[in-house]
């Protein structure tokens, strides 16, 4: 639910860059690109998570060092107008915001998949489902009282009020149980290529482990000039002091090699280049519409919080559909369905940017709230089989860094989509105060919606949501 309630707070933050800072739409994507972007590295966060205990617990010390890092730039930014007022500090203190919440995201998601491989695949898409209810009913919340407090509210307390989360979030830290892990987590991984029955230790593991072995037990032997002593140091000796880092290093190596060991397998490794390669196919122009939402349509803050809503309730509406009716679909074929769903909405989109739609005496405000709602929909139909999939594949013990992987690399392709995006909107020089040619990039952005079509070959034939 905290996940889906930060469009409280962030569309305040679109707010503040279209008109405190005056930021173009081009400028201003690009700004919410690097803020983004700790959501790009997510793997980082599982491996420190999955590998390197803090007390004895992987993952409740990381939650609240994540929740620390997600309530003091609220803080920070909401006490000092000088820092809120200004590009680069804004963004640093923006960037560590989201590296907190996406820090959070991984051990949230590690705990869903540690419960998600123990359960039947049925309920796995069940669990699944829950954790996306909680976040859409967040956002329904976030998206109400944003829009509310956008209108009646200024933006440092905005920000202060959105601080409270956090708060509460690091408070809730201490009802997390869970077990001390000790040493468990190392022979998890030791014990994790067995577990893969198909895939075997590799050559360079085996030489690494036995040279370790060989350089542990063997015995030093020094003769001492003046007495003629033999000065005898054990394996135990030289290991003292650092039998901890080296313990971090050897479950770190055991994890990197089980992680490449899993992304080989051909649902993952060709599955993740089509999602990476839909987003950076087409270009995102969200952050153009809400400019021409804004600037030309003049749609209040109240609603467009309103229209998020709607989004929101698709997004419910999408998870439902594809548990109620997809699940056994293969994936070629709802992908395809969900980018010919995307295509008409792109042409929504150009009728309302050419104002066809007031011809037909269809309000501007109608074509947004249809196009919210149906575009969250339609995507959740695009995401929902592979997210599921992704949480029945984490082998055990690599829960948050396998999860985390499969999130960050499509984040990172929504990232460079968004990139992309911002070089179009520059490239047609599309201001807050021209959208002229912008017929022109939804144009574009349809066109390319067929490509991540043709490249479909790279989904495996026979593959479901529920199935590998």
């Amino acid at each position: 639910m905290p996940k889906g309630f930060r469009s409280f707070v962030w569309t305040a933050v679109s707010y503040q860059l279209k008109d405190r800072l005056k930021l173009s739409p081009s400028a201003s994507q690009l700004f919410f690109s690097v803020a983004f972007f700790p959501w790009s590295i997510k793997p980082l966060y599982g491996i420190l998570s999955d590998c390197i205990p803090i007390r004895g617990r992987k993952r409740t010390p990381y939650l609240v060092i994540a929740t620390l890092l997600s309530l003091f730039p609220w803080l920070i930014l909401g006490l000092n107008a000088s820092l809120r007022s200004s590009q680069v500090p804004l963004m640093i203190f923006l960037t560590a915001q989201n590296l907190g919440s996406a820090m959070a995201d991984v051990v949230v998601d590690a705990m869903i998949a540690e419960a998600v491989r123990v359960e039947k695949a049925a309920f796995a898409g069940d669990l699944q489902s829950m954790s996306w209810l909680a976040m859409a009913v967040g956002g329904i919340f976030g998206s109400l009282l944003g829009g509310y407090a956008l209108t009646n509210l200024q933006i440092d307390t905005i920000f202060l009020l959105f601080s409270v989360l956090p708060a509460m979030q690091l408070l809730s830290c201490g009802l997390v149980e869970e077990n001390s892990v000790g040493s468990r987590s190392l022979s998890e991984l030791d014990n994790l290529g067995s577990s893969n029955g198909n895939v075997s230790t590799s050559d360079t593991d085996i030489f690494l482990a036995e040279k370790s072995n060989v350089s542990t037990t063997r015995k030093r032997t020094n003769m001492n000039k003046k007495t003629g002593t033999v000065i005898k140091v054990t394996s135990e000796t030289f290991q003292k002091g650092r039998s901890v880092p080296f313990q971090w290093f050897h479950s770190l190596k055991l994890a990197v090699y089980s992680l490449c060991r899993a992304f080989r397998q051909p649902i993952i490794l060709r599955s993740m280049a089509w999602f990476f390669l839909a987003h950076i196919t087409v270009p995102n122009m969200s952050t153009v519409m809400f400019y021409y939402q804004t600037d030309f349509l003049h749609l209040d803050s109240s609603f467009l919080g309103s229209a998020r809503v709607v989004g929101w309730l698709g997004l419910i509406l999408g998870t439902f559909v594809y548990n109620r009716y997809l699940k056994h679909m293969k994936l070629r074929r709802t992908l395809t369905w969900a980018h010919i769903g995307l295509v008409t909405l792109g042409i929504l989109d150009m009728i309302l940017v050419s104002r066809l739609n007031v011809a037909f005496n269809i309000s501007d405000k109608l074509m947004v709230l249809c196009g919210s709602a149906l575009a969250d929909a339609i995507n959740q139909l695009k995401f929902m089989p592979f997210l599921i999939l992704s949480g029945q594949l984490c082998p055990p013990g690599i829960e948050g860094t396998l999860f985390a992987l499969f999130m960050s690399i499509n984040n990172l392709g929504s990232t460079l989509g968004s990139f992309v995006g911002a070089g179009l909107a520059s490239l047609l020089n599309l201001s807050s105060g021209s959208f002229d040619n912008l017929l022109l990039g939804m144009g574009i952005q349809v066109i390319c919606t067929f490509i991540p079509v043709g490249f479909l070959f790279l989904i495996p034939k026979d593959a479901t949501g529920l199935s590998a």
